[in-house]
């Protein structure tokens, strides 16, 4: 008999082990989103305490192609969250908001150009200046720093502080997950959006974006927050047992009890009939292509219940764990762009 030892023995069991949450058409796609998104915000120990979020402003600059405000706001009381908000010099009313969310980098400065660190030009022209391209299509955009990350945790080098520190296991001592923390971020800046800043971003159309990390916040966002209107994670959906639990990854993954009850591909037919625009790299080794790929037809499950498969679709980037913009953003654009007649 064959021996299996630690992982090997763990990520077996996750084969053989069906979730208990697992989505099938057994009952209605309204109602198991109901049980399902009730569990996952258990999962990740959230609801958070609310608080004012005062809100202000810091600087607003003026650059050649946009204007750039940038912003703190309270999402639970003591923890501050830093953004800059991206808009077209000229502007006749509310635009989509693209919330970007960078991964394990030095920090949201690249969603807007800004190369502080040695190796961010290298990012930047990869694709990860989500805030600047996205105001290039049209829209407005905010970068959002996510926690552990950037100036919320690097160290001097600029590597974040989940990755290099343990402060995500340190957050699962209290009860918490770093997604989960980053996810609530998320839903009070959607908040603040709704209450501060209507004036540039119309509240009715929320696009979430981000790669690695980013899209991983981005996922379990979308999956909680209906205010979400097109998501698109990047280099972040696979199934467990082919990435978090095969490849080495920061503890800031890690969910507990997480595979359980889903996989990542049940998890996404909670924004389903919602707009969603999965991008992946075909030669991403810490998210391999076959597990992105079962987990999208999971997925597709869902939005074919609800007579939507138009609104979700997969993107494949010929190379590795990066964004792909120039294959992403005219999909996710004709999504926007279609009425309601379409739909």
């Amino acid at each position: 008999m064959k021996r299996c030892y630690s992982i090997n023995f763990l990520r077996q069991l996750a084969i053989d082990a069906p979730p208990i949450l697992a989505y099938t058409n057994a009952y209605s796609l309204e109602e198991w989103q109901s049980v399902a998104r009730k569990t996952l915000q258990e999962l990740l120990r959230l609801p958070l305490e609310t608080c004012d979020e005062q809100f202000i402003v810091k600087q607003k600059i003026v650059h050649k192609d946009y204007i750039q405000i940038d912003f703190e706001f309270q999402s639970e009381p003591g923890y501050r969250v830093p953004c800059s908000l991206l808009t077209p010099l000229e502007m006749d009313k509310p635009l989509p908001g693209v919330i970007c969310l960078q991964g394990h980098s030095t920090g949201m400065h690249i969603s807007i150009g800004e190369a502080r660190f040695p190796d961010d030009p290298a990012l930047i022209a990869g694709g990860r200046d989500f805030a600047v391209r996205a105001v290039k299509e049209g829209f407005c955009a905010i970068a959002l720093e996510q926690r552990y990350m950037g100036v919320c945790g690097q160290n001097e080098e600029g590597s974040p502080s989940c990755l290099e520190e343990n402060t995500a296991m340190a957050a699962l001592l209290m009860g918490r997950t770093a997604i989960g923390e980053r996810v609530w971020d998320i839903q009070r800046l959607i908040d603040v959006i709704e209450k501060h800043l209507t004036e540039y971003i119309n509240p009715e159309r929320i696009i979430c974006m981000g790669n690695s990390g980013g899209g991983t916040a981005t996922f379990y966002a979308s999956c909680l927050d209906e205010r979400i209107y097109l998501s698109m994670p990047s280099c972040a959906v696979c199934t467990y047992e082919d990435s978090i639990m095969a490849v080495y990854h920061c503890p800031c993954n890690f969910i507990p009890d997480i595979r359980k009850y889903f996989n990542m591909g049940d998890l996404g037919c909670l924004i389903a009939p919602r707009r969603l625009v999965v991008v992946c790299g075909v030669e991403d080794y810490i998210f391999p292509i076959h597990g992105v790929e079962a987990s999208f037809e999971v997925i597709q499950k869902a939005y074919k219940e609800a007579g939507k498969e138009h609104l979700c679709q997969l993107i494949k980037g010929s190379s590795g764990h990066q964004f792909y913009p120039d294959e992403a953003w005219p999909v996710a654009k004709r999504m926007l762009e279609m009425t309601a007649s379409l739909i």
